[in-house]
């Protein structure tokens, strides 16, 4: 299946990672011009953003000096923001607010990953959660109280995530410094002149500690009984491998900066200069990018002697309480692994049975439901060649949808994003152990647009018949929409642009899909099947995330599960069980928030009748930024209650 959809590699970090949250959505691509006045509204809302950010910053980190708690909560946000972001070099590039005031320097650095810097940040955080609560939340209102809430919220699921800090994998086929760095330089870093190059050859150097910081978690984790499962190993040593290969010289931490640099006039980096700087980053690579690789494969080889299982979360230390603060942070309620199981296989039932009357009706009769799926999915009419050219018009194909539901959105939506999207394959070596595709916010200074990655490792992953729901997940009305209308708000603070909450991130995501066909977008039988086939993977995650991490399914009762009733193949699914093996609890996020949002719509359109408008309940959703559940059940109730008020 083709679509199979993350927000970006990120998004798997293990609670441990203190950054996870708040990096989830702010991986980007390498700087593309955007033209027309789009990009400089942006570009001045952007600065704008910074000025404010900084200005109220410097005042809220002055009053500290006088005051343990700013007068202002708005001030203490701003504040918090600032310190997080100031202490994390690696989320200042993928922001880039700073740059455009000549502030670079972060660019040359790499995040401290070290157990004491972690400690502090925990550390940090209590406090951060103590001030929070000294101050009276009675005497907020509105959006103050919005804010509150929302911050509230997030704070506290951090803090509880100091308990299992230690639980998880760093390091493994989905995420991990071995991929998570290569993408920050290529895909985020800019070079525009030599000081950037410059920049960017630091961080290189800075490779041998960033590694050995984790390879010493990763040493906490084993002598806690947490190590990786088998395949995690392999498929992590098959990644290091594979980025390796080239040797320095065609490594492609230096070919990205040959190419950046290349694209550079004259008069900011001359030839002579840019043969000196190439020569120092293949040095770089050589003598500290490569080396940090080979001490990573090392410690994995020496895990290859160990007992690595593949077994769920219910075979940690305390992996049932590990697994139940999974499913609440994850999808913000406080459901439980049996009550998500059991709603589960209710939805597998239903979609299910929408499925096959559509391939009845299309003819295809004979079989079980995986093997009428694959028979369609093979057939001429639904394959694209696997050549360059072939790979090439997928991706074609996928704008052509994108742009075609752009330009329709006036019906359903009074709230559009400024910022444009584009889709781009995802990088090759990064392909073999990643989902289908993910989506990349924009930028927050509108230098590049947002990007929907394809997974173009196989092309008969593929089929036509399911590309409109893919592109309407990750881009438009999906990911895209919902993440660049967050970052185009103004007036509220920051971080109300940039904190995800993956049930209502992936909520709107897949109720994008279930929109854009009730809007006509898959008038086509077999395009809603590709529709139906999509819920219902999310709907047999449901089953398979449960079944293994409390049910104690095995890795491959949950694969025949998934195969048997999405129509999957094997390659596909089998990278999906394995992310939900090493993510516990993130894939349950889609469909629980998808339910939500659409439970909240009805309940909007029960009590207000004529006086509904979609495009209203949209504006609803979507323009306080990302919220927890909870929280965006009360905004919709207080629309109602004010509507209904209004007449």
């Amino acid at each position: 299946m083709g679509g199979v959809e993350t927000t970006t590699p990120l998004a798997s970090r293990p609670p441990g990672s203190i950054t996870n949250k708040l990096q989830t959505s702010m991986q980007k691509d390498e700087v593309q011009k955007q033209g027309g006045h789009s990009t400089s509204w942006l570009w001045l809302k952007r600065i704008s953003i910074v000025v404010g950010v900084l200005t109220a910053g410097a005042v809220a980190l002055g009053l500290h000096t006088w005051f343990a708690r700013p007068l202002s909560v708005n001030w203490f946000y701003t504040r918090v923001f600032v310190q997080f972001a100031l202490d994390n070099p690696e989320f200042l590039t993928a922001l880039r607010i700073f740059e455009p005031l000549g502030i670079r320097g972060h660019n040359a650095k790499l995040a401290d990953a070290s157990q004491a810097h972690e400690d502090q940040t925990f550390a940090w955080l209590r406090d951060t959660q103590a001030t929070l609560r000294r101050y009276d939340h009675s005497a907020f209102t509105g959006q103050d109280r919005l804010s509150y809430d929302i911050f509230a919220y997030y704070v506290d699921d951090r803090v509880r995530a100091e308990r299992w800090r230690h639980h998880g994998w760093p390091v493994n086929q989905m995420v991990g410094v071995h991929t998570s760095l290569p993408n920050l330089m290529t895909q985020q870093q800019q070079i525009n002149d030599a000081t950037d190059a410059e920049h960017y050859i630091a961080r290189l150097n800075e490779f041998p500690r960033r590694f050995a910081e984790v390879i010493a978690d990763l040493k906490i984790r084993e002598s806690k009984g947490i190590l990786p499962p088998k395949f995690a190993v392999a498929k992590a040593l098959d990644q290091i491998r594979d980025f390796t290969a080239a040797g320095a010289s065609n490594n492609l931490l230096v070919s990205s900066l040959r190419d950046k640099l290349g694209k550079l006039p004259a008069d900011r980096v001359d030839a002579t200069q840019r043969a000196a700087l190439l020569a120092r980053a293949e040095a770089a690579v050589a003598a500290n990018v490569l080396p940090a690789y080979a001490s990573l494969a090392a410690y994995f080889e020496t895990l290859r002697g160990k007992p690595l299982h593949n077994d769920g979360a219910w075979a940690l230390p305390d992996g049932a309480a590990y697994y139940q603060y999974r499913i609440e942070s994850n999808t913000t309620t406080t459901m439980t692994a049996q009550q998500i199981h059991a709603l589960g296989l209710k939805e597998v039932a239903r979609v299910g049975t929408e499925m096959d009357a559509i391939l009845a009706q299309a003819g295809y009769t004979q079989g079980t439901r995986a093997e009428r799926i694959a028979t369609l999915a093979k057939s001429p009419s639904q394959r694209y060649a696997d050549s360059a050219e072939g790979r090439a018009q997928i991706l074609k194909d996928y704008q052509a949808i994108i742009d075609e539901i752009t330009a329709g959105l006036d019906g359903s939506f009074k709230t559009k994003p400024r910022a444009r999207v584009e889709v781009k394959r995802m990088p090759e070596f990064t392909e073999a152990g990643t989902p289908g595709a993910y989506y990349s916010s924009p930028p927050m200074d509108g230098s590049a647009p947002g990007t929907f990655y394809a997974n173009l490792r196989d092309v008969a992953e593929t089929p036509r018949y399911a590309m409109r729901t893919l592109a309407y997940h990750e881009a438009v009305p999906g990911h895209h929409l919902q993440t660049a209308i967050a970052q185009e708000l103004t007036g509220l603070p920051i971080f109300r642009s940039l904190l995800p909450f993956t049930a209502y991130d992936e909520g709107w995501a897949l109720y994008a899909e279930h929109l854009a066909w009730e809007m006509g977008y898959q008038k086509d039988p077999l395009n809603n099947l590709g529709r139906l086939r999509d819920e219902m993977l999310r709907c047999v995650r449901l089953v398979v995330d449960t079944g293994l991490h409390s049910e104690r399914w095995t890795r491959e009762q949950a694969i025949a599960y998934m195969m048997r009733e999405t129509g999957m193949g094997e390659a596909e699914t089998v990278t999906e069980i394995e992310r939900y093996i090493v993510d516990p609890g993130q894939a349950l996020a889609y469909k629980v928030g998808m339910l939500k949002i659409l439970e909240l719509r009805e309940r909007a359109r029960s009590a207000l009748g004529s006086r509904f408008d979609i495009r209203e309940f949209h504006d609803q959703v979507l323009l306080n930024g990302a919220l927890p559940l909870a929280v965006l059940e009360r905004v919709v109730d207080d629309y109602i209650a004010n509507r209904r008020k209004a007449g």
